[in-house]
């Protein structure tokens, strides 16, 4: 069994917390966000608790908790911490476990690392999930060309908006990859209809080596 497999986006705000919630639910396992940069409102983790249907305890502490909702390196600078790479170890547990980045893969941890190099030191495989609106190709095939770039495995890409089926074609073709799905935007947003919704349009057989 796969340790894990890591959930990015092409982007910050385009709903792979959702997305990993509905993952991890699907799965039952559990779910890690080591970074959270943003205190004041719901946290990643609390979404996914309240989304997931996870019971107590699979969704994992935060390594570092930021106070400003800021790329991770500046929101740790106004706290005064110091994200260090050597932190961010995977932890071993008896199931699989969905691990949420923050934002897109070049967002910086610090002013040396960036998490696409911790991707590269973890080696798991990657979902890459990408917005169907306007300008997702440009963003996601750039995104498919740096993990490539750095041989992280990459199992394909989630849409998550509404249906773009050009948009969704193109960036299969260009990118050579598996498109996954799509998850649509959800109201209402519940455990219930997200659980439905992942059900109905991913395939878990497509998730190689997570089951």
């Amino acid at each position: 069994m796969t340790r894990g497999i890591v959930i990015t986006g092409t982007d910050t705000g385009i709903g792979k917390t959702v997305f990993s919630a509905g993952l991890a639910g699907l799965l039952d396992g559990f779910y890690w966000k080591p970074v959270q940069s943003g205190l004041d409102e719901e946290t990643d983790s609390e979404i996914v608790a309240r989304l997931s249907g996870l019971p107590a305890g699979r969704v994992l502490p935060e390594v570092y908790r930021l106070s400003m909702p800021l790329s991770p390196h500046r929101s740790a600078e106004i706290d005064g911490v110091a994200i260090e790479a050597a932190k961010l170890s995977l932890p071993d547990l008896p199931g699989p476990l969905i691990i949420e980045g923050a934002g897109g893969l070049m967002v910086p941890l610090n002013r040396q690392t960036k998490f696409i190099d911790i991707f590269t030191q973890w080696q798991l495989p990657v979902i890459l999930c990408a917005r169907t609106a306007l300008g997702t190709i440009n963003h996601t095939l750039l995104s498919i060309e740096a993990l490539r770039a750095r041989s992280i495995p990459l199992v394909g890409v989630a849409f998550i908006g509404e249906e773009m089926a050009d948009s969704q074609r193109t960036i299969a073709e260009f990118g050579n990859v598996r498109e996954l799905g799509r998850l649509p935007h959800l109201d209402p947003l519940t455990s219930a209809t997200l659980r439905d919704a992942m059900a109905a349009n991913f395939d878990l057989s497509s998730v190689a080596g997570i089951e």
